[in-house]
C-alpha cells in the first residue's frame, strides 16, 4: 500500500514559523512533523509515499534528498504554480496511485497513535460489504469540533455541519435528525480507486466537498479512533502540546 502526505497548505494558523518555512517542517521534540508521519507510515509497513508542495516547496524537496526520504522511497507533487487543495491535490497525483485499490492519505500537520493496521482491516471489510460502492473510509473521533461530519446510524457519510455557523451540506438528508452520528474527522483517509473514476469534481477542491458529492451514490465510512490520541498541530501551542506527547 502508498500513501499521501498533504503538505502544500500555507499553515498561516502556525505562523510565525510559516512566515519562512512550511508547516510540514515544523518540529517536535527535533523531527518534523513529515518526519514523523513518514516514520509512522513506516511502522505499517507503507515504505513509499508522495508528498504535495507548494508554499516554500524547495525546502521540502531538500529535507527529502538530505535525509534519503528518512528510510521511505518518497516522490514529490509539485503544485508550486497553484496550491490544489486537498482533492485537487490527490487528482493531480492520481497517476501514483494508478496500480493502487487503496491507499493512505493523510495530512501532513497530524500526530497520532492510530492503530493503521486496524482501520486497514476495517476498509477491507466494509469494502467487502459495499460490494464495489465504497469509495473510502475515514478516521474520525468524538471530540468537540468547529465542523462535524454526519454519518447515519449505519455509519454512512450523509452529510456534513458547520456548528459555529450552523451551516449544513447534504448528501442524503435523515428523515430523523434524531439518528444523526456526528464525528469529528481527523485528517486520515483510506481512499479507493473507484474515486477516480466516479468524481466529477477538477482543479482545486476538498476532499469533504467530494465526499459529500460522492455520498450520494456510493459508500463513505467511518473508522473511530477516540480512545487514542490525535493532535492537529496546526498552532504555536500545539506544537508544544505534541513535545510533551511524541517523544525525540
Amino acid at each position: 500500500m502508498r500513501a499521501m502526505i498533504l503538505a502544500a497548505g500555507l499553515g498561516t494558523r502556525l505562523k510565525p514559523f510559516t512566515d519562512h518555512h512550511p508547516k510540514a517542517l515544523a518540529l517536535v521534540n527535533g523531527k518534523s512533523l513529515l518526519q514523523r508521519n513518514i516514520e509512522y507510515l513506516q511502522q505499517f509497513g507503507i515504505r513509499e509515499v508522495i508528498v504535495n508542495v507548494h508554499h516554500f516547496a524547495d525546502q521540502i524537496i531538500d529535507a527529502v534528498k538530505e535525509n534519503n526520504g528518512w528510510g521511505s522511497e518518497v516522490f514529490i507533487s509539485d503544485e508550486t504554480d497553484e496550491v490544489l487543495e486537498t482533492g485537487g491535490g490527490l487528482l493531480r497525483a492520481q497517476g501514483y496511485f494508478k496500480e493502487e485499490e487503496s491507499w493512505i492519505l493523510m495530512n501532513a500537520d497530524i500526530l497520532t497513535d492510530l492503530p493503521l493496521d486496524k482501520m486497514i482491516a476495517a476498509d477491507e471489510l466494509f469494502a467487502q460489504k459495499a460490494e464495489g460502492d465504497l469509495m473510502a473510509t475515514l478516521a474520525v473521533t468524538n471530540r468537540t469540533t468547529s465542523r462535524n461530519l454526519i454519518f447515519n446510524a449505519a455509519g454512512t457519510l450523509c452529510g456534513w455541519k458547520n456548528n459555529t455557523t450552523g451551516e449544513e451540506k447534504w448528501a442524503n438528508p435523515l428523515k430523523d435528525k434524531n439518528t444523526a452520528v456526528p464525528k469529528a474527522f481527523s485528517g486520515i483517509h483510506i481512499v479507493h480507486q473507484a474515486f477516480f473514476e466516479a468524481i466529477q469534481l477538477k482543479g482545486k477542491f476538498s476532499m469533504i466537498d467530494a465526499y459529500l458529492q460522492l455520498a450520494q451514490h456510493y459508500a463513505i465510512h467511518y473508522y473511530d479512533h477516540s480512545e487514542g490520541i490525535l493532535l492537529d498541530v496546526g498552532k504555536p501551542e500545539s506544537v508544544e502540546k505534541a513535545n510533551s506527547l511524541f517523544k525525540p
